[in-house]
């Protein structure tokens, strides 16, 4: 087998790891992205635990088809990149949703993903980038569930005095 060979199969092996390892993938097409535009999307990806990486369409294919998602080959024209959130489902699609709309640029557009092992579209991914995020909704339950307790402590504290005459 020849070197150059051996060297995709492995670029295609750690392809198929991030797939596999990942919530949710964006593709998006980055054609005309300044050096600075590129720098500030990595930086913001590395902060949230996500991955940018620009790979080849056909190595991508070939991953695809080895950890068994079909249905990508329309996405995979022109420079693609792909955006890998690996914790949370809605990282990817909010950080470059949140890139496109700070930075008012056409030149990187969202042209589907991966959710679950199936392919979205572009609809999906915006739906995903606008629900909030695990921490957000933690937040909520725990913002909830204390207020229910609150309300739940004032009023038998509110018992409590009644029954021993304190009103």
């Amino acid at each position: 087998m020849s070197k150059n060979r051996e060297l995709k199969e492995q670029v295609v092996a750690e392809i198929v790891e991030k797939f596999k390892a990942a919530e949710s993938v964006v593709f998006v097409q980055y054609s005309g992205l300044t050096v600075e535009q590129v720098t500030n999307l990595r930086k913001q990806c590395r902060e949230n635990d996500v991955q940018y990486c620009v790979l080849k369409n056909r190595l991508v294919k070939l991953a695809l088809q080895e950890v068994g998602i079909e249905g990508a080959d329309d996405l995979l024209n022109g420079p693609n990149a792909f955006v890998f959130g690996m914790k949370d489902a809605v990282a990817a699609p909010k950080i470059v949703s949140e890139f496109i709309e700070k930075s008012k640029t056409t030149a990187l557009t969202v042209t589907g993903g991966i959710l679950e092992n199936k392919v979205e579209d572009v609809a999906t991914m915006d739906k995903l980038a606008k629900m909030p995020s695990r921490e957000q909704l933690l937040a909520r339950l725990v913002g909830s569930m204390s207020a229910t307790m609150g309300n739940f402590v004032r009023v038998i504290e509110a018992y409590r005095k009644k029954q021993a005459g304190e009103e």
